[in-house]
């Protein structure tokens, strides 16, 4: 893989990436979402709005845009390494935006886009960990940092993921996204955390 697919690749990712669904949707209804919840413009933040079609609609492009990355750079360059570089971009592209001030959203939609267009059986194990966590706690913080704690494991374990590459690429992906949590982990901690569904007040947890 050439200097020149890398930088395509990064380019691909990182500008589909950056587009702010969560922002655009909500304006588009005349909410400024940032200013809402923990000013987040990611899909839980949205539903906090109170729209869950709106949330969906923002958890689905967030996704979608993550796994175009992946497909398109897959297409045109010819390249695993490439596809995952895209990837990876696509992922730093939703946290940090250039159009946002480098403030984006903390990365869940978008990394499970990746993760499913890199390999579909991991990206179908991340979704059942967060679901099962979710579903039994509530806690949409928890149930991501796990699914990501062990996307790495799986993506090294299922059959067909090849080399090293794709758990590296998970893991440094999960310990990105535990960093854009901190302050979610902080609350966890401190049994403060709203529970999925619940309102709060605006935060600086951006």
């Amino acid at each position: 893989m050439t200097f020149q697919t890398v930088l395509y690749a990064i380019a691909i990712g990182y500008l589909l990436g950056s587009i702010p669904f969560g922002l655009l949707l909500t304006r588009a209804v005349g909410i400024d979402i940032r200013s809402i919840g923990s000013g987040n413009i990611g899909a839980t933040n949205v539903l906090r709005t109170g729209n869950k079609w709106l949330a969906a609609a923002t958890l689905l492009l967030d996704a979608t845009k993550g796994a175009a990355a992946v497909l398109i750079a897959r297409y045109l360059l010819g390249s695993e390494n490439a596809a995952i570089i895209a990837g990876l971009a696509a992922f730093a592209g939703h946290i940090f935006p250039i159009w946002l001030r480098f403030k984006g959203g903390k990365g869940v939609a978008t990394y499970i886009g990746v993760l499913l267009a890199w390999n579909w059986i991991v990206g179908l194990i991340f979704c059942a960990v967060w679901l099962v966590i979710a579903l039994a706690r509530r806690y949409s913080s928890l149930a991501a940092i796990t699914a990501a704690a062990t996307s790495p494991i799986f993506a090294y374990v299922v059959p067909g993921t090849g080399d090293l590459m794709l758990p590296a690429a998970c893991g440094l992906m999960s310990v990105i996204l535990m960093m854009t949590h901190w302050q979610n982990i902080h609350r966890l901690w401190k049994n403060t955390e709203p529970k999925i569904g619940e309102k709060k007040k605006v935060t600086q947890d951006n």
